[in-house]
């Protein structure tokens, strides 16, 4: 089991660093639990592989099994279906995410070094190759097979949460409006995507260069603000 804590470091308003640490609290496991555990570790990375290599249709329980090297009934009695599976895989990536995203609202830090610092984290998931690459997979299957599909993309979403609540805490505080923050998330989520997602997942253009994602972060950054932020005096009587 592991916790996370991030600390963030601040210069003239300006976000200087974001530090996180990952602690790690003992479980004492039986032999027979590290084994079972070693064989679903590697049902999910063989999985990975052949998810991302054929897509989904073409691959199968048994190619899953021959590559963890396990039984075929070994596979099963990790994942009930090759959906399941598939979904599980998905959602450890966006664990993943949660885990670089995990900044709680601070007030007593400025907004705009916050939101960067979020999206920064947000950016660095969608430019990890092995998400894209299945998240090409999850949305090839909401075309050929949307009833299937949809809970996949449905469990991703909710690992957006995050940002939602950062907003709502903001708003609480007094720094954003008023809004639906979902609704507002919603955009968020576009600004970022416009440019580091949906062009890579639908034409196939390469990740961001560093550059690119500081612009379109920062871009992000002003427009969101522009709209949702309170002006400081406002903000300062409580109005």
């Amino acid at each position: 089991m592991y916790t996370t804590q991030c600390s963030f470091c601040f210069e003239k308003s300006k976000l200087i660093s974001v530090k996180c640490n990952i602690h790690s609290m003992p479980i004492l496991m039986t032999p027979a639990q590290r084994l079972t555990d070693r064989k679903r570790a590697a049902i999910l990375q063989a999985a990975t592989a052949e998810f991302r290599d054929n897509g989904f249709d073409a691959t199968s329980m048994d190619k899953i099994a021959a590559r963890a090297e396990v039984s075929k009934r070994t596979v099963y009695n990790h994942f009930a279906s090759k959906e399941a599976l598939f979904t599980e895989i998905l959602l450890q990536l966006w664990h993943s995410s949660q885990e670089r995203m995990a900044c709680d609202y601070r007030a007593d830090q400025p907004v705009a070094a916050q939101l960067r610092a979020l999206l920064q984290s947000k950016m660095a998931l969608l430019a990890d190759g092995n998400f894209m690459d299945l998240a090409r997979v999850a949305i090839a299957e909401t075309i050929h097979a949307p009833e299937r599909a949809r809970e996949m993309v449905a469990r991703m979403d909710e690992r957006e949460e995050n940002i939602v609540g950062w907003i709502r805490a903001a708003q609480t505080d007094g720094k954003l409006k008023a809004v639906d923050p979902v609704f507002a998330a919603n955009q968020l989520h576009a600004l970022v995507k416009a440019f580091a997602f949906w062009p890579q997942i639908t034409l196939g253009q390469p990740p961001l260069s560093d550059a690119m994602q500081r612009q379109v972060v920062d871009s992000a950054v002003t427009m969101f603000l522009a709209q949702y932020a309170v002006p400081e005096s406002q903000a300062m009587h409580g109005f």
